[in-house]
Formats: structure tokens, C-alpha cells, sequence
């Protein structure tokens, strides 16, 4: 399965000189745990609801002078639309992340988290178990 299956195409993004503090408020108002930076539509960073915590207020930084160029992980691990969801689970796995930007060549088109592949998992553990309780006799 593609992980444009999976995707979010709703992608919370902002550009790199938005202040910290409105990342902040843009991921309270839509309820997100991250905000991609573009410069256009190319993913150039990410900013998640941690790195504001360890690279704003873990570091007694005044967050009022701070952008997303100064906080964002540069370069984000990122995976073309048609690649499959175990990529995605590796990627994730392999470089400690939980957020994977989804690309169609250079540009942005959605946005894969570990709870959307967690999410995936349990509907169809929940599938097979309605198999196993079809096909197993009565008590």
C-alpha cells in the first residue's frame, strides 16, 4: 500500500522566518504535533511540538526573537507518494522520528506520522481477529 494511501494531504507548513512562537499557536489551533518548512512548495525543514520544548525553553532562549529557521530540523527525512508503508515504518525506525513529509518529486503533498502507520496496524490486527472469531467453533 502507498503511503498517499495513508497520508494526510493537510499539511500544516509555514515558511522559515515565522516566528516561534506563531508555530506555537498554528500547532494549537490545528491540532498538530508538527509544521513543515517550505521555501515554495519544497520541504526544506520540520518543527515539532519537541524541538519548540528542547530548542526554545530548554535552552532559556526568549522565543519571541527565535524563527523557524532557528529551530527547524534542516533537510527532513522525506519519501515519494508511491513509496509503501513498511518504507515509511523503517524511515521512522531507523532515524528516530515519528513525522515523514510525503513528496511528488520536490513538492509537498502530505504528511505520514507513526500514530497514522499505528493507526493502520490496529484496523487490520482488528480485521484478522474478526476472521479468527468467524472461523473458530462455538463454546
Amino acid at each position: 500500500m502507498p503511503v498517499d494511501d495513508l497520508a494526510r494531504n493537510d499539511v500544516v507548513t509555514a515558511d522559515p522566518e515565522t516566528p516561534v512562537t506563531e508555530l506555537a499557536a498554528t500547532m494549537d489551533d490545528e491540532n498538530v504535533g508538527s509544521v513543515v518548512i517550505t521555501n515554495g512548495e519544497r520541504p526544506v525543514g520540520i518543527v515539532t511540538d519537541r524541538d519548540l520544548t528542547v530548542r526554545v525553553l530548554g535552552t532559556d532562549t526568549d522565543p519571541n526573537g527565535q524563527t523557524a529557521a532557528d529551530v527547524m530540523t534542516e533537510e527532513p527525512h522525506t519519501l515519494d507518494r508511491n513509496a509503501g508503508f513498511y518504507e515509511a515504518a523503517t524511515l521512522m525506525r531507523d532515524n528516530g522520528i515519528r513525522r515523514v513529509p510525503i513528496c511528488d518529486g520536490d513538492a509537498l503533498v502530505g504528511i505520514i506520522t507513526a500514530d497514522d502507520l499505528s493507526e493502520l496496524l490496529a484496523d487490520e490486527e482488528q480485521r484478522l481477529a474478526e476472521v479468527i472469531r468467524a472461523q473458530r467453533p462455538a463454546y
